[in-house]
């Protein structure tokens, strides 16, 4: 099998149920999801097994998901029947990021991203999910979605947040402050 179909060359693409322009605002919104994906695959492969299982673990289910997020946001038409993206979804990741903050030290102020290796990538995936949110944003003024789709990468970038902060925790190494934030986290 080949993994090159020519079918692309003219500028458009394959989605369920039709071809759309590459630059369609329902690509950009997928794609940047696969973006993500691959840095979140780049934090999996920078989870040490002894002190971060279960980040690892998570990361991995999350990046299943995100092929989920993505196939419900290629529909031509409004698709009939379940979405493969649900409220619960949304809900267990309320609950992880709960379980990751009760392990980060207080915050009254921004940080800046960065830290350790880990902590660092996890922040990427933050800002490239914020910008997945926005094209899905783009894309729901366009046509109907799956709205636990958005409500997903909305929650999603929190979770990079606050893993990031416990990435840093677990390796003993302080999130630095900007220093011109005011208090900006209420406890």
């Amino acid at each position: 099998m080949s993994i090159y179909t020519r079918t692309g060359d003219e500028g458009k693409t394959s989605v369920i149920g039709g071809r759309v322009l590459k630059d369609d605002d329902r690509v950009e919104a997928y794609g940047t999801i696969d973006e993500l994906n691959c840095f979140v695959g780049h934090a999996v492969s920078l989870t040490d097994p002894v002190g971060f299982a279960d980040l690892r673990e998570n990361l991995l289910q999350i990046q299943q998901e995100l092929f989920d997020c993505g196939s419900d946001l290629a529909y031509v038409q409004v698709k009939e029947g379940p979405y493969k993206v649900g409220e619960e979804l949304v809900g267990r990741l309320e609950l992880w990021i709960d379980r990751y903050e009760a392990e980060n030290p207080p915050l009254a102020k921004f940080i800046l991203p960065g830290g350790t290796q880990l902590a660092s990538i996890l922040h990427v995936c933050r800002t490239v999910c914020r910008r997945a949110e926005r094209r899905t944003v783009t894309l729901s003024h366009q046509r109907e979605i799956n709205p636990a789709v958005l409500k997903y990468l909305n929650r999603l970038s929190d979770f990079f947040f606050a893993v990031a902060r416990t990435a840093n925790a677990r390796m003993e190494v302080q999130d630095i402050e900007y220093v011109r934030s005011g208090k900006v986290f209420r406890n």
